[in-house]
């Protein structure tokens, strides 16, 4: 009888013993060597121009792609004006002056009084004309010439200030085709709409915040390290990043150090690192490949 006790209470302590074993085995709080949040990369998306938004139907929560259609803010006056300045920018290339054309009559003069110079000089070789008939020729040909000179200087001034003109013009239209482009709202990566500050119809301003969008599938957790655990880690280490959902919900990550801060910052109230709280700590930044169950500012661990 003495014998089947001592037995039971020996079969009573290696139960326990090994629930107790297997109990710390399944602990893995008890071995991670830092924690942090996970955070993600956050674009505030804000209007570029200035205008009443006329299609937003863009929802939190929705996943988006870069290039994505979001929201169209009013064009009309924009296109108003482009329309004015391009009958303007036609006017302008129309009122350019032909210098031959301009200058035609003046060249066929000149052209005239050459031929009635070599007339009058053969005459005063036959002694047929007098000096004074070829003086008056040669002082028209001067004349006309000069004309000439004058009016195509006149005519390349009036081309030059019109082409200036031109260009100006052409710039308006450039920076209404660009004004165009900013009053279409694009995504500009991809991610998934975490707020929505304005909604249809509402005015939307220069620079007023519109939306926010998240890459939430690269994520990052923010962990803090000791000085003593920074010689095992540097930029590039593979380390092992467990996702804490609760009670003993985990998912387990790799993870890549992608940023180590420069300078020491007093440890904030919430992270706690596997020695005991310290007073100075460095933050690092792990990259994941989220599978669509982390969440920002969900709670991590990491082992290296």
């Amino acid at each position: 009888m003495k014998t089947a006790k001592i037995s039971f209470i020996k079969n009573i302590t290696t139960a326990l013993l090994i629930m107790c074993i297997t109990a710390s085995c399944g602990n893995t709080s008890e071995h991670f060597d830092a924690t942090g949040s996970f955070e993600a990369e956050e674009i505030t998306v804000s209007a570029e121009f200035s205008g009443k938004l006329v299609s937003f139907g863009i929802t939190e929560g929705q996943n988006v792609k870069k290039g994505d259609f979001i929201g169209q803010i009013d064009t009309v006056q924009l296109h108003l004006s482009k329309l004015s300045l391009e009958n303007n920018l036609r006017a302008l290339k129309g009122s350019i002056p032909n210098i031959e054309s301009q200058t035609a009559s003046l060249a066929e003069q000149l052209e005239k009084q050459k031929t009635e110079k070599t007339r009058v000089e053969n005459l005063l070789k036959a002694n047929a004309a007098t000096s004074k008939q070829l003086d008056d020729i040669v002082s028209a040909i001067s004349v006309l010439e000069s004309q000439i000179t004058a009016t195509k200087s006149s005519l390349q001034n009036n081309i030059a200030a019109i082409n200036g003109q031109i260009g100006a013009t052409e710039i308006q239209i450039l920076q209404i085709e660009d004004n165009l482009t900013r009053c279409r709202i694009t995504a500009p990566t991809d991610g998934v709409v975490l707020s929505k500050y304005v909604h249809e119809g509402e005015l939307a301003n220069t620079g007023k915040p519109l939306l926010k969008i998240a890459d939430t599938e690269n994520m990052f957790l923010r962990a803090y390290f000791t000085l003593g655990q920074l010689k095992d880690v540097k930029l590039g280490s593979k380390v092992k990043v467990i996702a804490d959902y609760g009670g003993d919900k985990t998912r387990e990550y790799e993870g890549t150090v992608c940023w180590i801060a420069e300078k020491s910052e007093f440890t904030p109230k919430s992270i706690q690192t596997k020695n005991d709280r310290e007073n100075l700590v460095y933050a690092v930044k792990i990259a994941i490949k989220n599978d669509g169950f982390v969440k920002i500012g969900m709670y991590g661990e990491v082992i290296l």
